[in-house]
């Protein structure tokens, strides 16, 4: 009677421990299709802004072409002014080539990032490089679906600067995710990247 009692114990304890593995099978699946979908990452989707030209735009005014996104602020001291002017010489390197892409600076800082403001600053980069700007609402919805962190850092100064995600986001033609380029990355692989983009 105990052996059959231990038996129906440990059975009942097996049913359990495959119940809650396939729930957290599924569970898991789940949780991977929200965040790769097709086997790529959840990065990118619709967005409306506003290019340095004043112009309202959507995704659909980049498709067609791969696209390389940079989020950033033209206040920024270092990092976004290296990242634009590394951008603008990979884009030189690629010659002919970078005409069949997008180039795009996103500001992270829609309060002094006006249209007119990211026009003037992006003259001092490759010309081909558009930047977009918003509503904070519209700024910060582009964000969350790029997985782009931002905040404002109070200064000495009583201003602010941003710390934010330095990271190019690579998309393809029909706007899927497909890589990123690091800060830091040497040019050869950088390069390398792009020129996978485009081909």
């Amino acid at each position: 009677m105990r052996m059959i009692r231990w038996t129906a114990w440990i059975l009942v304890v097996l049913f359990v421990g495959a119940t809650i593995a396939l729930y957290a099978s599924d569970a898991f699946r789940t949780q991977v299709a929200e965040v790769s979908g097709s086997g790529r990452a959840a990065v990118g989707g619709e967005f409306t802004m506003v290019n340095d030209d004043g112009e309202t735009v959507t995704q659909e005014a980049f498709l067609g072409r791969p696209t390389v996104y940079f989020f950033g602020f033209t206040h920024c001291p270092d990092v976004c002014p290296t990242a634009l002017f590394e951008l603008s010489n990979r884009m030189e390197e690629l010659g002919a080539d970078a005409d069949r892409m997008n180039a795009v600076f996103v500001t992270v800082d829609p309060e002094r990032d006006t249209p007119e403001e990211l026009h003037r600053y992006l003259q001092a980069f490759d010309p081909r490089i558009t930047g977009l700007s918003g509503s904070p609402e519209q700024v910060k919805d582009m964000m969350q679906k790029w997985r782009v962190y931002a905040a404002k850092v109070p200064t000495e100064s009583g201003d602010y600067t941003m710390d934010h995600t330095a990271t190019l986001y690579l998309m393809d033609a029909n706007g899927e995710f497909v890589g990123t380029i690091a800060p830091g990355e040497s040019d050869e692989t950088a390069l390398g990247k792009l020129r996978r983009l485009v081909s």
